[in-house]
């Protein structure tokens, strides 16, 4: 399948006409428009649809209303500073760039390149951005990029490396080694589903973690092939004005910058050690446990914290660094770069805020959820529809706890009804939410994503980023969906106690 796509050119023809698109912010503004006009319509035609868990008609809320329009006045400026991503990026980057303008950054880079074995560094970065996933958002703002630059200096094209990294982060957003924020957020929403027919029955954040163990190696190996046999050679040779970082071996001075940002991280693991370890940690709630934890809800400042601390000791270590003001040039270099993005990011929040507030989304997932349960079909062909159905639905809603409160309660007692446990039908889902999230432009992070490829390739647009990523969402979704028949049949639990079937309780 992979072969014919490349040979008949479809990738470039979809890149070509995503890009003759106009700019990507025009075309946030255009679908915001459109979000405006579409709400309208649904409301004169009395479209509407029954929310499945709490029983209430929704309705499309008509943006060309009086009320419709105060809203979007009144809101416009909070809509674009309460962009989930703009502060996360923002924060970030002021502490990258202090480790980016001290040399620090470009140090490790060389250092990764000269150690790490250059077959399988493809498989680490899509492997890490799997990983990432522990840590909230800090695969998007720091791997990916970091992917770039690792490829460049390996003579690679860099976009290649971001697709990488990126395919990992957020197509393989499910999977992990261990839990993450994710994992007990589903499980209480599918409690709560199963409960519709079973009041006793509890889903743990653990369901489906077996799976998503086997999952992890699964993403990161089909990832890779995809990255070296599809997405690298159809790139080609990078040929842009961005050049690499030298390889050259560190300098004592560099080296001994490299021993004092170590000396940082250490302090900065023993404090956090010291916070987590102890029952009473000062990073920990009262009774919380890590997962809901100060220390991952505030992973960003971490990240600032850490990265800028690590730069200025490298910085002052190596002799970049004279005075605060070159850490305040480094810290204003990296949101200068940033402009872009935020040009971007003020149309895609107001368009996330019109699709939101219109309800098209919901009254799109609920009618959708209805045809597919009365269709009357097969197990391994509804849950194939289903992954198909939570993947399309991922293309108009980002959010996955959002997505799951509308289709658990009509998925999972279906299911169970079935002879299937709820654990199978949330892992159905899970797989659906994530091979999409790469092409959705709904996905939070789209916008960030082409502002870091515009680094390598300013004409990069929408159609860049679809036609890069299609592949992988097309190789996820049929590597997942195999694991999953293969599983299905084999009848493997999906986690500790959660297994594949279901009976109800007499």
């Amino acid at each position: 399948m992979f072969q014919k796509l490349k040979n008949i050119n479809i990738l470039g023809w979809v890149e070509r006409a995503g890009n003759k698109l106009p700019h990507p912010a025009t075309l946030f503004a255009l679908f915001a428009f459109s979000a405006v006009i579409l709400s309208w319509i649904t409301h004169l035609l009395g479209v509407e649809a029954v929310h499945p868990a709490t029983g209430e008609i929704i309705k499309p809320f008509n943006l060309i209303s009086k009320t419709g329009i105060h809203r979007i006045l009144e809101e416009m400026v909070d809509n674009f500073t309460g962009f989930a991503p703009l502060g996360i990026v923002i924060v970030a980057m002021l502490g990258i760039g202090i480790a980016e303008s001290s040399g620090l950054i470009g140090a490790v880079i060389r250092v990764l390149v000269i150690k790490s074995p250059k077959k399988i560094i493809t498989f680490v970065l899509v492997f890490s951005g799997v990983l990432s996933n522990m840590a909230s958002d800090i695969g998007y703002v720091l791997l990916i990029p970091l992917a770039g630059a690792i490829f460049h200096s390996f003579g690679r094209h860099p976009i290649a490396g971001m697709a990488a990294a990126f395919s990992g982060v957020s197509g393989g957003f499910s999977a992990n080694l261990l839990l993450g924020t994710i994992d007990p957020l589903l499980a209480g929403l599918s409690t709560e589903a199963a409960h519709i027919l079973d009041p006793a029955y509890a889903v743990n954040p653990t369901a489906n973690y077996y799976f998503m163990v086997v999952s992890t190696f699964l993403i990161a190996g089909v990832g890779t092939w995809i990255t070296e046999r599809i997405v690298e050679p159809r790139l080609g040779v990078y040929k842009g004005d961005v050049e690499s970082e030298p390889i050259e071996r560190l300098s004592k001075k560099e080296k001994k910058g490299i021993l004092y940002a170590l000396a940082v991280f250490a302090i900065s693991v023993v404090i956090i050690l010291i916070g987590i370890v102890p029952t009473n940690g000062f990073l920990l709630n009262p009774g919380g446990s890590l997962l809901d934890s100060p220390l991952l809800h505030a992973i960003i400042s971490f990240l600032f914290l850490i990265a800028g601390g690590m730069g200025i000791a490298y910085g002052f270590g190596c002799g970049k660094y004279n005075n605060d003001a070159d850490i305040m040039n480094g810290m204003g270099h990296a949101i200068k770069g940033l402009a872009g993005y935020i040009v971007l990011v003020f149309f895609a929040a107001q368009f996330v805020a019109y699709f939101k507030w219109s309800n098209l989304g919901v009254i799109l997932a609920v009618k959708g959820a209805g045809l597919l349960t009365t269709a009357n079909l097969g197990s391994i062909p509804l849950m194939l529809l289903f992954v198909l159905l939570s993947a399309s639905i991922n293309m108009l809603m980002g959010s996955a706890s959002a997505k799951w409160a509308i289709l658990a309660p009509v998925f999972i007692p279906m299911f169970m009804l079935l002879g299937y446990s709820p654990e199978l039908s949330q892992v159905i889902y899970r797989i659906g939410d994530s091979v999409t999230n790469i092409i959705s432009p709904m996905m939070s992070f789209f916008a960030l994503i082409i502002a870091f490829m515009q680094k390598y390739n300013s004409k990069t647009g929408i159609g860049t980023i679809i036609a890069t990523m299609l592949p992988y969402s097309i190789g996820f979704f049929i590597a997942w969906s195999l694991l999953l028949v293969c599983w299905y049949l084999l009848g493997l639990p999906l986690g500790p106690d959660a297994g594949v079937y279901y009976q109800l309780p007499k």
